[in-house]
Order: structure tokens, then C-alpha cells, then sequence
């Protein structure tokens, strides 16, 4: 059952402002307590300069042919055309078509705009950093060094650059396997050896220095996860609703797990998650448990089986991407506990707007707030470029959902700010 008065706290905070909870406070820090900042942000790979030759067809010379294209592919998604939003295009002169403009380099000059007046010790990274293939080892034509440069050195490489231990702790996302395993692991030993970006394998743990201990991230490959499952295909009703059918998404053979770690990942996660003495614990993966996009919830469902019962016992926020948008829900965790539990809920901050933009699916969204009541969708926006900012100070964390304009001027504007209370080591589990 949905905490009423979680609910009632932000309805009174979208009647005050449209741009933040005005029911938030700033949080002072005790006498030598925690106080940490750090930016999450996903689904950055989208670049013109990398896109496949059929993502030009058919051609799209004018502006309004560009957006006549968009919005039969809107409607062919079948979203309501009263929503139609056109994104933000860019012309290639190569090829004499419109596309859609990347906001990669206008989120990343937003993101350090922002940390030059706001405390930000690491980032997180959540996948699809690579877009449309990943790293391809040369087989479309691109060179990865130059891809990397790019992607990920140009836009993001001085992130945190006065600060020797500043990191962007990363995860794999479903294009960063596209073209093959050997590919996914050429960006993994990227991350592993270019500072400021880190990884340590597909999955792992880390605690970022400026949290001392108190504060540990648990990284998953969740394109890994479901690989070794049965997915269905997303597929919707014209009304919004889930369509009900038995055909599946088959994944790519090099997805699978290939190793007894790979296949044990979801019972290492427990572990992990279970006996890690850090006071925060913040889950990093690449797919969301809820999103309002409407082709991601087959995948979502079957998440949630895998990792929200380790989330909701040990965890306090997961982090995803995945849908280009920026979402911010909670799960009642009642699946896990029971009807009517009285545990805290949990926190899942979407933050996939870093690129390209793709839209909210209003009737899905209606459809998805009526039928699953553990799902608190707390605030969500599609057709933007953005990122998220989380404040630890002590035991309570203020997220801030920012987007930047369309023009590519990196203004920052917060969206929407909400506050919670670290939850781990809250949670009354049974013996």
C-alpha cells in the first residue's frame, strides 16, 4: 500500500513550485558527520558522429521533414498525439538529413557548471555509455580509441579534476554489448585504466574515498542478469494497458553469463549487499525496476524478481538508466514483505536524460499507477536533457532531478527536489 503521506508531501510540493519540493530543507551536517555529493547520470553514448547508416534513412533534408518523421514514429509507438514534443535536432551534412541532437556535451558542461557551486566527490555512470554498439573493435569502420576520446574523455574526462580521488563509477549498459562480449570488455579496460572513470569488471563494489567507509556502491551488469532469464517482449495495448502474449526477447548469445560468478551475480549481490558495514548502500545498474516509457517493463518485472528483495532488505537507492528520461519512485517493497508492511520504502532515482531524449508514456504511466499500487511514482519527465545530483548528510539524502535547455546552453535548472532517511539498518528482518 502506498504511504499516504509520502504522497500527500509531494502533491503539496508540485502545488508550490513546478521546479522544486518546497518542503525540503537544506541539511546541516553534524560535527564531524557525513557530508557527500555526487552526480548520477546515464544513457550518455548517443554522438552523430557514431550513428549507423540506416538511422539516416529516410532522409529528413528540412526541418519539417525531420519532424513529420517524429511524429509518426510517436504515434507508431502508440503514443497519444495531444503529448507530440518535437526534440532537439541536428543536421549532418554528409548524409543531408536531420537526427536528433546528442545533449552529451551540453549535460556534461551542465554537470560541472553545477559541481563548481555544489558539492559533487564522484559520479555515477549507468550504462549505455556507448551508443548505438558499444565498442566494435574496428567492424564499423570507427576506430575505439577515437571512440573512447570522444565519449568519454572529451566530455567528461575533467570531471572532478582538482580532486585526485574523484571517479565515475560505471556500469554496462544493453548497447555497450551490441556488438560482442570482447567489445563491452574494451570499454571495461578503459574504464579500469583512464582516471577518472572506473570500473572493476561488469560487477563490483567500491567506497568512494570521500565517504571514508561510510558509503559503498554495488555495481550489477543487469544486461548480464537478464540474460540468463526468460524476458518477454514489451508490448503495449492501444490504450496504454500491457498487452498479455508469450513471445520473448531473445538475448544476444555473448550476453549470457559466461563464468560461475557471472551466474552466481544475483546471489553475490545479496551477499554483498548483506554484509557490507557501510552506512549508505547505493545499488548502480543499468535497467530500471519502474520506468513510464512503456518498453521497458518486461524487463522491469522481471528485475524487480531478481533484485528487490536484496534492495528492499539491505539497500537504500538504486540507480538506473536505461529510459532516456528522469524518474524518481518508490517501492512500498510489499512484494517482498507483505501487504501493509510498515518497512521503509524503496528509493529508484532514474536518471537516463544525459543524450538523446525519448518521451513519457502518459497512458502506460495512467495504466502503471493504477495497477501496481507498490510503485510510487514520485515525479517523472520525458523529453529533456539531465542528470540528478544525491546530498548524504549524515542519514538523510536530497536528490535534485536538473535539466538543461535545448539550445545547448548547460543552464542548470532543478526540477524537483525530495528528501529521504537512510533506510538500511532500519529494515526489522525476521530470523
Amino acid at each position: 500500500m502506498k504511504a499516504k503521506n509520502r504522497l500527500a508531501l509531494v502533491i503539496s510540493c508540485l502545488l508550490l513550485t513546478t521546479n522544486a519540493c518546497a518542503s525540503t530543507n537544506e541539511v546541516a551536517a553534524s560535527e564531524d558527520g557525513l557530508n557527500v555529493g555526487f552526480i548520477a547520470f546515464g544513457d550518455s553514448g548517443y554522438h552523430v558522429d557514431y550513428l549507423k547508416k540506416k538511422q539516416f534513412v529516410p532522409k529528413r533534408s528540412t526541418k519539417q521533414d525531420f519532424i513529420d518523421y517524429e511524429y509518426q514514429d510517436w504515434l507508431d509507438d502508440g503514443k497519444d498525439p495531444k503529448y507530440f514534443v518535437v526534440p532537439p535536432m541536428h543536421y549532418v551534412a554528409e548524409v543531408d538529413s536531420m537526427v536528433n541532437a546528442s545533449g552529451m556535451y551540453p549535460v556534461a558542461k551542465a554537470m560541472k557548471g553545477y559541481c563548481q557551486q555544489n558539492e559533487c566527490q564522484f559520479s555515477v555512470m549507468a550504462g549505455d555509455n556507448i551508443y548505438p554498439d558499444g565498442a566494435t573493435l574496428g567492424l564499423d569502420g570507427k576506430d575505439d580509441t577515437t571512440r573512447f576520446d570522444d565519449m568519454f574523455v572529451k566530455p567528461f574526462g575533467d570531471m572532478g579534476k582538482d580532486d585526485p580521488d574523484y571517479r565515475i563509477y560505471t556500469a554496462l549498459g544493453n548497447h555497450d554489448w551490441n556488438t560482442s562480449r570482447e567489445g563491452a570488455m574494451a570499454q571495461v579496460r578503459f574504464m579500469e585504466t583512464q582516471k577518472p572513470f572506473y570500473m572493476d569488471g561488469i560487477f563490483y563494489t567500491v567506497k568512494p574515498p570521500a565517504g571514508n567507509g561510510d558509503i559503498e556502491l554495488f555495481v550489477i551488469d543487469t544486461e548480464v542478469m537478464l540474460a540468463a532469464v526468460e524476458v518477454k517482449e514489451a508490448e503495449l495495448n492501444p490504450d496504454g494497458s500491457e498487452k498479455v502474449h508469450d513471445e520473448i526477447d531473445t538475448p544476444k548469445e555473448w550476453t549470457k553469463p559466461q563464468t560461475e560468478a557471472e551466474r552466481n551475480m544475483v546471489s553475490w549481490f545479496e551477499s554483498k549487499l548483506k554484509n557490507s558495514t557501510a552506512r549508505w548502500k547505493l545499488v548502480l545498474g543499468h535497467h530500471p525496476i519502474w520506468s513510464s516509457g512503456g518498453s521497458k517493463f518486461e524487463q522491469a518485472r522481471v528485475l524487480r524478481e531478481l533484485i528487490l528483495p536484496a534492495m528492499c532488505k539491505y539497500a537504500d537507492m538504486y540507480i538506473a538508466g536505461h529510459e532516456h528520461s528522469l524518474e524518481l519512485h518508490e517501492d512500498s517493497c510489499e512484494t517482498v514483505f507483505g501487504d501493509g508492511t510498515e518497512q521503509p520504502p524503496l528509493l529508484q532515482l532514474l536518471s537516463g536524460a544525459a543524450a538523446k531524449q525519448r518521451a513519457v508514456n502518459v497512458p502506460f504511466k495512467s495504466y502503471q499507477d493504477k495497477n501496481y499500487q507498490q510503485n510510487n511514482a514520485l515525479w517523472v519527465k520525458g523529453m529533456v536533457w539531465g542528470y540528478s545530483h544525491v546530498q548524504l548528510v549524515d542519514d538523510v539524502a536530497t536528490v535534485k532531478l536538473i535539466t538543461t535547455p535545448n539550445d545547448g546552453s548547460a543552464k542548470n535548472n532543478v526540477e524537483f527536489t525530495y528528501q529521504f532517511n537512510r533506510r538500511s539498518g532500519r529494515v526489522e528482518l525476521s530470523q
